[in-house]
């Protein structure tokens, strides 16, 4: 009745549910059939044996649509007049509704249904009953068995068996010309969906086409060619949506063929031959390697005789030894090779840790042998090597463990040639686990000399200071500003450090060419570093910007970057700091986005390619995690070990505009204030005080202006940097002011970045303020990551414990009072650590304030008691002490 149905002129009658509708002959003739069901109708019409009367050619074109949009997913489900579920074609795009339209522009005339049709298909299709559908396999015989082989009679043939099983009850199997005899086991729908999986498989093996052909598709016999063409690709291509491939068990298919790196020659190498032994002490990245094929039977490698009838091999089938097995062709063309690629010792590694590596376009298992292998146990386990390293005599603290882990993770590492990324969350203690690198370098000469630290202009007072407190005696020397001179730097920080900033990196690049005209002759591209440490390594996240392009221009025999968000926004960006740190690692930007990037980015999105997405996530973990070390808060063995509250000073320069307001408000109120007396001298310095205050915070606040444009000041690009940071890492932050206005003016800059923020500031209303803190403490931190607070509203009877950080904006001088507003979030009910950050403008009284505070405990007790007003009482001298900026 199927071949009845495409000899006839027939037109589709729609019912309720749709998958219930019908095809009936357009003009009924005596003794034809009467109708035909979607179950028997779609199978019949997907077959593309015979030749079809035209208006059946008609709805198999408009089947074959109906099936691509299910495959698309273009489908939606909804409640028919009768109230069933049911499914029909969702919303098209333009381009799949100009494909609708012409597919209607050709309908026969009298039919005017098709957009029904396509409907009635989708819920055919989508129905549970055919969803449960069957999963198609094939299975290789070998006519006449072995025997042919032995008399070396084979006809040169193989069957293919097309094997059905049922997705709802696998225990139902059968192979398909059963299944198509007996339908009552599986059901109508069953064979459709047959059909289906097989047209789906070929489009992955083209040889399937012929069983589509067939009244029932059952087997399929193949040529030569076409078993070389499985084995050679098509088999795996199956696999891949799903169709898998059984051998004749009597031939196997275990002949497998992996690249070795290094070759000592055809076989593996022998530990006597070179190539083999314990790994370098330096790597050399130009170190040329060469490749060359294992290959194995059943686990057992082939000798040179077997390998030389593998390469003869010009059939799917060889006699190895005593038995007969499947031979792929591309291995029998590999083992004709004799002349591999070479390869680079840092391609090299990089094929040996991820096991494959890429030959004639084809990804194929590696096999590291001697110092290769070596490099890759040592590296997979930093702790195995033979060297204790333990912290240095010089350095003035005692590493917790997991800082003493890093530092043989970085020794291990550079001292071999290789670079390395510590990724550890804020406050892990990144900067002094460098400081100790330094100094153990420093006691071997083939690694002693000059550390180059590159970072944001914020942070450099804050090296300068770790460095003084960590390394006391280490020369540590700033190389910024329009007097600098790098070769006066080199020579009074030898065997110290020299801090820089990317805007001077990229400006002495840009200018090479003066710098080599100076009289000192030296650049930070041609200077001895032992060491370049690249800090807040984001920076260069951009492979294209010229902070990265800099940054790759400095030589050095090792590099180390620091960020707390080796990926902000996509995987580049990790190449951008992985590929700056070991040049080559990971390939091209290029063949990195093909090989690794694309799949997994794309795999997040699309279902369909989650396995290869998690497959090219395994590879690419294997190969930067030996070049990555990440640790979180959360980590075992790490939030134990920390103190319940970290707090940290971050210095800051103030930007241009700011030094010329601090200067002329100090130049003209200390003027005034050396010719005034009593009550007017003591209202006059606390107003410079509060003006001074104002300008660290923004010449804005100051000027009681708007915002205006980026960069006015030193202490909000700071802000920006560790609120990027804390919102990267999933967290929430509290932002601490005394000033109303100045929290307006942050939440007008984090507006304009579309950074949520809410304020809370003493003329909130009470019940907003509930809402306020409700809202905070509830929500995901993505809707609030950011709580700005004025100070004495919120400084106190708060509870705000969802933030695992704490921003003190500007100083209230009175420690108490600021860890009163630490508290809101240190405090009973708080489970994970809490960061500290105050923002200390370098060179400002906000500086010296901190200074004296931390050093004269006399002046520490005396605000503590009394505030700012126990600055009132200072000397005119103190007071320009105190007041007068003083620049780096």
């Amino acid at each position: 009745m199927e071949t009845e149905l495409l000899r006839s002129s027939v037109t589709f009658q729609s019912h309720d549910p749709p998958r219930s509708g019908r095809f009936v002959p357009s003009a009924p003739e005596s003794g034809s059939h009467s109708e035909w069901s979607l179950a028997e109708a779609v199978p019949a019409l997907c077959s593309v044996a015979r030749p079809a009367h035209p208006v059946a050619e008609f709805w198999r074109a408009a089947t074959l649509t109906a099936l691509t949009l299910v495959k698309q997913r273009r489908i939606e489900p909804y409640v028919t007049g009768a109230g069933d579920v049911a499914w029909r074609l969702a919303e098209l795009s333009p381009a799949e509704l100009q494909r609708l339209h012409d597919l209607e522009s050709s309908a026969p005339p009298g039919i005017t249904d098709v957009r029904a049709y396509l409907d009635a298909v989708a819920d055919y299709l989508a129905n549970p009953d055919m969803a449960a559908g069957v999963t198609v396999s094939l299975r290789i015989e070998l006519p006449g068995g072995l025997a042919a082989l032995e008399r070396d009679e084979p006809d040169g043939r193989f069957l293919a068996i097309v094997h059905t099983r049922s997705v709802a009850d696998p225990e139902r199997a059968a192979d398909a010309a059963d299944l198509w005899e007996h339908t009552d086991q599986f059901g109508l729908g069953a064979r459709a969906a047959t059909m289906l999986a097989l047209r789906r498989a070929a489009s992955a093996w083209q040889p399937l086409n012929r069983l589509l052909r067939q009244p029932v598709p059952g087997q399929l016999l193949l040529d030569d060619d076409e078993m070389a063409d499985l084995l050679g690709g098509g088999a795996e291509r199956l696999a891949d949506i799903g169709v898998e491939v059984a051998w004749p068990v009597e031939l196997g298919a275990d002949l497998t063929a992996t690249a070795v790196i290094p070759s000592a020659g055809p076989l593996a190498p022998d530990p006597g031959q070179p190539g083999a032994g314990p790994a370098p002490a330096l790597l050399d990245p130009s170190e040329t390697l060469h490749m060359g094929w294992r290959f194995s039977l059943g686990g057992a490698e082939l000798d040179t005789e077997e390998r030389e009838a593998l390469a003869r091999a010009r059939q799917p089938f060889v006699r190895l030894g005593e038995r007969w097995t499947l031979v792929d062709p591309r291995i029998a063309q590999r083992a004709a090779q004799t002349d591999l690629k070479a390869v680079n010792a840092i391609e090299a590694l990089g094929a040996a840790l991820t096991g494959t590596t890429e030959i004639d376009g084809e990804r194929v298992a590696v096999d590291p042998t001697g110092w290769l292998r070596v490099l890759v146990e040592q590296l997979s386990d930093p702790e195995s090597g033979t060297e204790r390293v333990v912290a240095p005599a010089g350095l003035t603290a005692t590493l917790r463990d997991y800082q003493l882990r890093g530092l043989r993770w970085l020794h291990q590492l550079t001292s071999i040639g290789l670079g390395a990324c510590l990724a550890d969350d804020m406050g892990l203690g990144k900067t002094i686990t460098v400081i100790a690198l330094h100094l153990h370098r420093q006691s071997n000469p083939s690694t002693a000399g000059t550390t180059l630290v590159v970072c944001p202009a914020s942070v450099m007072s804050n090296w300068e200071r770790e460095i003084a407190r960590f390394a006391p005696g280490t020369p540590v020397r700033r190389y910024h500003g329009s007097r600098r001179r790098l070769a006066r730097d080199l020579e009074d920080s030898a065997g110290g450090f020299v801090i820089t900033t990317y805007a001077t990196l990229r400006s002495d690049v840009a200018d090479a060419v003066d710098h080599d005209d100076d009289d000192d002759g030296a650049t930070l591209t041609t200077a001895p570093w032992s060491m370049i440490i690249a800090d807040e390594a984001q920076h260069m996240k951009n492979p294209q910007s010229k902070t990265a392009r800099a940054m790759r221009s400095v030589p050095a025999p090792a590099r180390v970057a620091l960020t707390g968000t080796p990926i902000e926004n996509n995987l580049s960006e990790l190449w951008a700091i992985l590929d700056w740190a070991t040049p080559g690692l990971l390939g091209s930007h290029a063949a990195f986005r093909r090989r690794w990037a694309d799949p997994i980015e794309s795999g997040r999105l699309e279902p369909e390619r989650r396995r290869a997405a998690d497959e090219a996530t395994k590879q690419l973990n294997r190969l930067v995690g030996p070049f990555l070390l990440r640790r979180r808060k959360s980590d075992p063995g790490i939030a134990p070990e920390l103190p319940s509250k970290i707090e940290t000073d971050r210095p800051f320069p103030l930007s241009a505009e700011q030094v010329a307001l601090y200067d002329r408000v100090t130049r003209e109120t200390m003027e005034r204030i050396r010719s005034s007396r009593g009550m007017e001298r003591r209202g006059l310095i606390l107003a410079l005080l509060t003006a001074l205050k104002q300008i660290c915070n923004h010449p804005a606040q100051y000027q009681k202006q708007p915002l205006g444009a980026a960069g006015r000041s030193g202490k909000l690009d700071l802000l920006d940097e560790l609120i990027t940071n804390i919102t990267a890492s999933d967290d929430a932050v509290l932002v601490f002011t005394q000033y109303v206005a100045m929290a307006r003016l942050l939440e007008e800059h984090f507006a304009q970045r579309g950074v949520p923020v809410q304020v809370l500031h003493g003329g909130t209303p009470v019940e907003q303020r509930e809402e306020m803190v409700r809202r905070f403490q509830e929500s995901p931190p993505a809707e609030t990551p950011v709580f700005v607070l004025s100070l004495k509203a919120a400084g106190t009877g708060l509870n705000l414990t969802r933030a695992g950080h704490v921003v003190h904006y500007d100083r209230w001088w009175n420690p108490a009072v600021e860890e009163q507003a630490t508290d809101r979030a240190y405090r009973i009910g708080q489970d994970r650590s809490v960061h500290v950050h105050r923002l200390i403008a370098e060179g400002t009284v906000e500086d010296r304030i901190t200074t004296l505070m931390r050093h004269k405990r006399e002046l520490a007790d005396a605000v503590l008691a009394s505030g700012e007003a126990a600055l009132s009482e200072l000397s005119d001298a103190e007071l320009v002490e105190l007041v007068q900026l003083h620049q780096s």
